[in-house]
């Protein structure tokens, strides 16, 4: 007797009904910009073996390579090789390795200067908001004074006077960077100091560091974390346009703006040099602003979309 093995017949609608529950879940999670920021994550992480080659050792046999998939360039006749994934640049060093290297200097430095501006403008904006007067003042002009000084132009006055340094680039980063954590947060200490919990432990004797510790911190979390979310992008475009400027990371270190800047003179001949360094500058500032577009929606109830 045959034995007949019955295939689960799946309707229309159970195929509507799971594509729409697809859909709203990547409407709902970014699964794209998660996906990007891992990327580039694990590429700053582990460019000394992600990198196929020296990202500052090249070949001037090898320059002006054209991406893998491109037979020949129009310009130079020089064929694609495989080894040289998105090509080569005018001394020959490949320009995969160096965006993975350049993708580790990005990420290092947002992430030194987003944690020290984070720290440094938390403390002072709820300083000025718990306390008030003279602290609150002085500390409020000193914003103003961040916000209205033209950054790029204290840059480039900066690296003339001083040379352009890794260091020189963190600490102008940081030195601009405190001042919208400052500004939020004191707004948000402003008003959870008039909350009753608060109000209950000044009566009942608590000193104004146990209440800054226990009542003031966990209440401006949120709010830090989505002012650094959204601003990584920012401090990853902002570093790539000193470097495109030349007064961010110093050559012949792998800086994606310095790689944008280098290939401007071979656009024409040589579109990839510029190219996919800009591509990464893109994908990545997208991404982590979408991301703290998300963070920021998930944190505040009343922008959370249900």
């Amino acid at each position: 007797m045959e034995s007949t093995v019955q295939t689960p017949i799946v309707s229309s609608g159970e195929s509507i009904g799971r594509a729409a529950r697809y859909w709203r879940f990547f409407r709902r999670n970014p699964v794209l910009p998660i996906m990007i920021v891992i990327l580039i994550i694990i590429s700053a992480v582990f460019a000394p073996w992600l990198a196929p080659h020296d990202p500052l050792v090249g070949d001037l046999r090898d320059q002006d390579r054209p991406p893998a998939w491109q037979a020949t360039s129009p310009i130079s006749g020089k064929e694609g090789l495989s080894k040289f994934l998105l090509g080569t640049d005018p001394l020959g060093r490949d320009i995969l390795s160096r965006i993975i290297w350049g993708a580790r200097f990005s990420m290092i430095i947002a992430g030194i200067v987003i944690v020290t501006g984070a720290v440094g403008g938390t403390i002072l904006g709820m300083v000025a908001g718990y306390f008030g007067g003279i602290w609150d003042e002085a500390l409020m002009r000193m914003v103003d004074l961040t916000l209205g000084v033209p950054f790029i132009l204290v840059a480039l006055a900066t690296v003339v006077v001083f040379g352009s340094s890794i260091t020189l680039v963190i600490s102008l980063l940081i030195l601009f960077s405190w001042s919208g954590f400052a500004r939020q947060v004191r707004a948000e200490t402003l008003r959870l100091r008039t909350a009753d919990y608060v109000l209950q432990s000044l009566i009942a004797g608590a000193s104004s560091l146990w209440i800054i510790r226990k009542h003031l911190v966990p209440g401006v979390t949120n709010t830090v974390m989505v002012i650094a979310s959204l601003n990584i992008g920012q401090l990853i475009l902002t570093e790539a346009t000193l470097s495109f400027l030349g007064v961010g990371i110093p050559k012949p270190n792998p800086a994606w703006g310095s790689m944008v800047a280098d290939g401007r003179a071979y656009i024409n001949t040589s579109y990839w040099i510029a190219l996919f360094p800009g591509i990464a500058i893109f994908l990545v500032s997208f991404a982590f602003n979408f991301l703290g577009d998300w963070i920021r929606d998930r944190l505040d109830p009343k922008l959370r979309q249900l």
